[in-house]
């Protein structure tokens, strides 16, 4: 059942406190997971207070809505679709990107080499393809790329190579177990205490639910709709993830000014950098799937959109 797989939530005070809450205004928090910093946030919002919450898993979404309170707006979609809210109308944005235990440990999602299931990995079950409909007709060259790219796997060539001559011998691997069988026979050498399907599987979770590209459009929303003094808090857990939120608020954090004319306006600074953040001794011993995370914070200048 769904409250066998239990969630540890990273960061929590600290994410929560990165927004400075004033209660009677409006947050987001664009994955709820399972709650636990929506849940810290509300405790600190009055009744005049707002928080909308994003999330494509139809799980978190039920959970969400059992709470029943009245200052919770609800979206079953990716965080990316905050840019539809209007401009500075928020006071704080704040991004969890891990995947929640729920999903990894329940092997009926495919997230795990741990655990033999389907080959789904899908955040959101009810729409898109999965893993498993890609790799019956994705070409070898593009299959190398994905593992390139989005785990930064060394042996992608190898990897992919195996996969599609496993594909024309038998079909694709039955499940994740096969999966990560099948890259384990293909990867030569690895990190003290890293399995060999690490990294590919996190390429395919990432390119199947295009994880990257949603970011960045995410991004570029809450910079649409933070009012002047808002907070950005982003908690990622890989350097690829880390990289993105990283150039952006370097990005907007210092003035540019246009070189075929110098003497005019420089573009203004629309975020000042706040400051990064990882989880303590005691959290990781507590929480090993925390040691990853690093949390950046932002705020939103006195510059309007």
């Amino acid at each position: 059942m769904e409250e066998t797989w239990q969630h540890t939530t990273v960061l929590l005070n600290q994410a929560v406190d990165a927004l400075g809450i004033q209660a009677d205004r409006t947050y987001i928090d664009g994955t709820f997971g399972r709650g636990g910093h929506s849940r810290l946030i509300l405790n600190a919002l009055s009744p005049q207070g707002r928080l909308i919450v994003f999330d494509k898993d139809a799980q978190a979404i039920s959970v969400a809505q059992s709470w029943g309170d009245s200052r919770l707006e609800i979206r079953h979609s990716g965080f990316s679709a905050m840019g539809e809210w209007p401009a500075s109308s928020v006071a704080g944005v704040l991004l969890d990107l891990g995947v929640s235990s729920p999903q990894i440990d329940n092997p009926e999602r495919g997230f795990s080499f741990r655990h033999d299931g389907p080959l789904d990995m899908r955040m959101d079950t009810t729409r898109g393809r999965s893993v498993r409909q890609w790799l019956e007709q994705a070409e070898q060259a593009q299959i190398a790329e994905v593992i390139r790219e989005y785990g930064e796997e060394r042996f992608a060539a190898q990897i992919a190579k195996a996969i599609v001559a496993r594909r024309q011998e038998r079909g694709v691997p039955a499940g994740t177990a096969e999966l990560a069988q099948l890259v384990a026979g293909a990867v030569k050498t690895r990190e003290p205490g890293q399995d060999p399907a690490t990294r590919t599987f996190q390429a395919f979770r990432i390119f199947i639910n295009a994880e990257l590209e949603e970011l960045e459009q995410a991004l570029e929303g809450a910079l649409k709709i933070l009012q002047p003094g808002g907070r950005l808090a982003v908690i990622s857990f890989h350097s690829l993830e880390d990289r993105i939120v990283k150039q952006f608020i370097a990005k907007h954090s210092r003035a540019e000014v246009d070189r075929r004319a110098p003497w005019a306006s420089g573009r203004p600074l629309l975020l000042q950098a706040l400051g990064r953040m990882r989880p303590d001794a005691q959290e990781v011993a507590r929480n090993p799937r925390s040691r990853s995370a690093l949390l950046r914070i932002a705020q939103r200048t006195e510059v309007p959109v």
